[in-house]
């Protein structure tokens, strides 16, 4: 085993996870939908400050996450701290990494937190995929930036005259990657070919994942970690996820036709998570800080790593890569661990990562290693891919539980 890397301040201080919560999460285009997603973090932060009893003073950083950002609104962190009733000198910047953006804000703030120049800090995200950017042609925006230099009528009209009909028509947000052009359900049928899994693995998965999610509700799991969200015009509150499938049988998935592949897929909107709109944030502090306060922690932050791979091939592999760094830098192995939350969005993902994590071959041949990182019990995995995490830190805060999310 490489080096462990403590993550403690100068003075020996773990960084402490002292609350956390979120708000429900909706299917696009349902309960929050017209709702931007940072009015969604002004939700769970203002929500979550009023449930932990902290004083806003308390907090100095925010740090928060979004993927889909809103050019009238770049900097989300800011306006939360601003539309919360924090302290307007609380330091809040923004942050952007893909699916792992609200890792990376946990990251941020545990890292001010061990240089010592914050004792107590929000990280979050918030995302919606109902208020999207809308954008226009590329011909009209060049027209558009014409037209504001020009003098005259006449040139203005000129320049207009240039226009097509379908240049006029609204652009939506890509959803393919930049570099290229492909969708993420095209990057998971990709590994679902090379790691052979089938249609009903995926389907399995799947299923299990929200039969899962749908009993962790009606057993009262969940009900701590995520607000009831009020939404204008207030007539309907949402006290749970929207998006979970909980009456489903296994044969309504085998129904379902491939979304991505069309002939030879197997990816299917039953086997992905849906489009979803939600936040979510946690209070990280020293832990002497929370003895001050008198806070019992959930838990303590032990490690973390992001890697990086090839954007063209199977690229979706980021909890193969990072998840041995992260436990060779905790001084952990898989074994040690009581629970794992894999966060991916396609059931071929995740399937192919658990693979991953146990082969042999993949870690010496590709990571370098001596041996796999370990097998993934599947007793050990959280209830859904979405988030079930602050439910089991919260049932047991025995101090040698050692719960993983990659």
């Amino acid at each position: 085993m490489g080096q462990v890397l403590p993550l403690v301040t100068r003075q020996g201080d773990r960084i402490a996870i002292v609350s956390g919560l979120r708000t429900p999460f909706a299917r696009q285009a349902t309960a929050f939908h017209g709702i931007p997603a940072v009015d969604l973090g002004k939700m769970v932060v203002g929500e979550l400050l009023a449930r932990s009893e902290i004083p806003a003073e308390v907090i100095e950083q925010l740090v928060f996450g979004q993927v889909v950002q809103m050019p009238e609104a770049p900097n989300i962190a800011r306006e939360i701290v601003l539309g919360t009733g924090m302290n307007v000198h609380t330091d809040a910047y923004s942050v952007s990494r893909a699916c792992a953006t609200s890792f990376q804000a946990v990251a941020n703030v545990a890292e001010s937190l061990m240089a010592g120049t914050i004792r107590a800090g929000i990280a979050g995200g918030a995302d919606s995929s109902s208020v999207l950017p809308i954008g226009v042609s590329k011909k009209l925006a060049r027209v558009l930036v014409d037209v504001n230099k020009a003098r005259t009528m006449s040139q203005r009209l000129k320049l207009f005259s240039r226009l097509r009909l379908r240049d006029l028509m609204p652009v939506p947000p890509a959803v393919a990657e930049y570099s290229t052009g492909l969708r993420m359900g095209d990057t998971a049928e990709q590994m679902a070919k090379t790691y052979g899994i089938t249609r009903e693995q995926q389907d399995a998965l799947a299923h299990r994942s929200h039969q899962r999610a749908a009993q962790a509700w009606s057993d009262g799991k969940l009900k701590e970690e995520v607000m009831t969200a009020f939404i204008p015009p207030y007539k309907q509150p949402l006290a749970e996820d929207n998006n979970i499938r909980g009456n489903s049988s296994l044969a309504d998935y085998a129904k379902l036709r491939p979304a991505f592949d069309r002939k030879h897929g197997t990816v299917t909107a039953a086997n992905s998570t849906p489009l979803t709109d939600g936040a979510a944030a946690v209070i990280l502090m020293t832990e002497s800080r929370a003895k001050e306060l008198g806070l019992v922690p959930l838990g303590y932050l032990r490690s973390y790593a992001f890697t990086a791979i090839d954007v063209w091939q199977d690229m979706l592999l980021g909890p193969a890569w990072s998840t041995p760094l992260a436990l060779e830098r905790a001084g952990l192995t898989m074994s040690d661990l009581t629970l794992i939350d894999m966060h991916e969005a396609f059931a071929a993902q995740t399937l192919a990562n658990i693979q991953l994590l146990g082969s042999e071959r993949f870690a010496r041949d590709v990571l370098g290693r001596a041996h796999a990182t370990g097998e993934v019990d599947d007793s050990k995995l959280t209830c859904w891919r979405l988030d079930c995490l602050w439910a089991s830190l919260r049932g047991d805060r025995r101090a040698h539980d050692y719960p993983d999310i990659a």
